[in-house]
Formats: structure tokens, sequence, C-alpha cells
């Protein structure tokens, strides 16, 4: 089973008050249902979300429903279940604002209703990537502008920062960052998803982090090796030159420490130098001797 199965698995399973139910039903038909003159179906690959839609039609309305199943039409292999239900209609379509581009207020007045009805909008349209196998990813995908706007304004409300993006015919409600997604999953009352999608971001931003420390690391590396690749050259330079023995003695010992020890940084060139010398030198004090090999070394260039 996909991730996203699983999530909704896990939230067809929770108990939820009549209302909530109705507001989670209301997001599932409006997204995946159509309505006629004569009745009102409903289509969907999922064959728990179909169950689920009948035993909601069943306990609030006491609607039983016809389930018809059929194979996906053309590649896909899938199957379709088709939930049409003819009685009771109206009340039906009334009750869950089915009528309306945008649903009436009372379906999501609250915050545990507005979840529900967030809830349904993900059972019937959501889908979540795997996040130990791909990029963060979180998406709905809406019919109606107006109505992605809606979903969007509502996810936003707890802070989500969905975007709304044209695809084809359709319009894509979706949440890229990690912390928003596990929000999101925490939210619509996921919580052993959440358990799973926080053990992996957490594994995954590890990772990460180790990988730019040692990217840092060896670019640190890199400079040292390349800044005491120049500072050799200069005092090579300098010996070929017959210059080597105008330096003074203390910068004299700098070098000599510099050739004895080529891969080692500043810093650690001046503790090795202030222990088997005796003479306590700084990477400041360091850096300053090796100045005056560079500007000598620059007025051999020059001659």
């Amino acid at each position: 089973m996909s991730f996203t199965g699983s999530v909704k698995e896990e939230v067809i399973n929770l108990n939820s008050s009549d209302l909530e139910s109705r507001a989670c039903l209301s997001a599932i038909i409006h997204n995946v249902g159509s309505i006629t003159n004569d009745s009102i179906k409903v289509v969907t690959e999922n064959s728990l979300l179909a169950k689920y839609i009948d035993t909601l039609l069943r306990d609030i309305y006491d609607i039983t429903p016809k389930i018809i199943v059929r194979k996906g039409y053309n590649f896909n292999k899938n199957y379709l279940y088709i939930i049409e239900f003819i009685n009771k209609l109206d009340l039906v379509i009334k009750d869950l604002s089915l009528d309306d581009n945008i649903p009436k207020e009372y379906l999501y007045d609250d915050s545990e209703l507005l979840r529900s009805y967030l809830r349904g909008i993900f059972l019937a349209v959501g889908s979540i990537n795997d996040p130990k196998k791909s990029r963060y990813h979180l998406e709905f995908l809406v019919d109606s502008k107006k109505y992605a706007y809606f979903i969007m304004d509502k996810l936003n409300s707890f802070n989500l920062n969905s975007k709304v993006l044209k695809r084809e015919t359709k319009y894509m409600i979706y949440v890229k960052e990690s912390e928003k997604i596990s929000d999101f999953l925490r939210l619509i009352g996921a919580s052993k998803a959440v358990m799973y999608y926080e053990d992996i971001r957490i594994y995954r931003d590890h990772v990460n982090m180790t990988n730019r420390l040692n990217n840092c690391e060896q670019a640190n590396v890199e400079k040292t090796i390349n800044a005491s690749n120049e500072q050799i050259k200069e005092i090579e330079l300098l010996k070929e030159k017959d210059v080597y023995d105008l330096l003074d003695d203390k910068v004299k010992e700098v070098a000599v420490y510099r050739l004895k020890y080529p891969d080692v940084s500043l810093t650690e060139l001046s503790e090795i130098i202030s222990v088997e010398t005796g003479n306590k030198i700084t990477k400041s004090g360091l850096h300053h001797r090796m100045r005056k090999i560079k500007e000598m070394a620059n007025k051999v260039r020059n001659m």
C-alpha cells in the first residue's frame, strides 16, 4: 500500500461525531461525486473509501446505496467503485451544501468541523509523497479555481503555507515544506502517519546536516592546502633567488616549520611551533610572519 493509501486508511478508521462525519462526507461528494436529477453518484478507486461512504450514508441518512464495481477505463487496471443512491436527494444536497460551489459555513464553522472537512478533501482528492522515497509534497487536485482558493485559505488558517497552481484543466493546492506537511497529518488526526513521517524527516535532516558539515570540512581542508601550497611556493622562490637569508630569524623559523608541516592549518602550525620551540606564537602572529614572506616574494617577482 502506498503512503497516501495508509494515511487514508488511518483517518477512515477515526471516530467522528455526527456533525464531523457530515463535514467529511460533504467534502468527499463535492469532489468525487456527481449529481443528476434522479441520483447522486460517487466514483473512487479506493475500496476502503467506498465502504466508508456507504457507512456514512447508512448511519447519517439511513440510505442504502447501490455499489457497482467495474474495471478501470483505458490503461487503468484499478477497479472503480461506484456508489449511487436515489433516495432523499434533496435532503442530502441541502444538508451537505452540495449545490453550492463553496460549501456553506455551517459545515466548517469551528476548528473540529474544519479539520473533518479537510480530512474529506484529502480522502477524495489528496495525495502525499512517502518521505522515504521522494521529495516532500502534499497536494489536492480540484476542478474549480474558486474552490481551490477556498481550500488554500482554509489550509492556511492553520499556517500550512499552501499555494495554488493551475494544472491543465484542474487546479492543484499543494504544500512543500516538510514541517507543514507533518502539521497537516497531525491536523487530520493521522497520528501513526505523523510518527512515521517525523522519523523519516528527522533522519533525512540529520543526513543532510552531516553532508553539509562534511562539505564544509572538505572546503576548509582544500582552503588550508591551497594556502599552504602558496606559502611553500613563496618560500621556495626566496631560496631560489638567494634572498631567503634576508628574512629575520623569527620569520625563517616559521618558513622552516611550514616546509616541515605542509598539510596543517595556521592554527595547528602555531600550536606545533609553540610546543616544539617553547616560544608561544599565536595564529595572528604566525599570519603576520607569513605576510612578511609574501611581501618579500612579491618584491622578488617584481624585480
